[in-house]
């Protein structure tokens, strides 16, 4: 983790609620998006714009996607679990859509929290062909 001196174990970081750990992901996820176009953007509009395109619930939906083959058993369950959570209010965008976001982010903050190389491995997949990575979450 960034922030603190350690990675939670698997069985701390599993008691957490999926809800909680998505939105940690969500931070983690626009820090990452933010961190990557840093370099290319000439404004903060410009920044912000590139970020929320790919932090988007239908982007992240496509990310997920694109990432279930390469989970292990483990991240699946997780993803299952919050794509699963009853959603607090109503969202404009699609449901579904707006589940397997849920589910994205919920990953992403899990392996913040438990597996720094495993959570850059798996942002790096996310990735477009040719496109740079940010810098390490370390």
């Amino acid at each position: 983790m960034l922030f603190t001196a350690s990675e939670l174990s698997e069985s701390e970081a599993g008691v957490i609620e999926p809800r909680l750990l998505a939105h940690i992901g969500d931070a983690v996820f626009h820090l990452y998006e933010r961190e990557r176009e840093l370099q290319s953007a000439q404004t903060v509009s410009q920044l912000h714009m590139a970020t929320t395109r790919r932090a988007s619930a239908a982007a992240q939906a496509d990310l997920l996607d694109s990432l279930a083959e390469r989970l292990r058993p483990k991240e699946q369950d997780l993803v299952r679990r919050a794509r699963n959570i009853k959603p607090q209010r109503q969202h404009r965008n699609d449901q579904a859509a707006y589940r397997k976001s849920t589910a994205f982010e919920a990953l992403i903050g899990y392996l913040y929290l438990t597996d720094g190389q495993r959570l850059k491995q798996l942002l790096d997949w996310t990735l477009p062909e040719g496109s740079k990575s940010a810098p390490s979450l370390e």
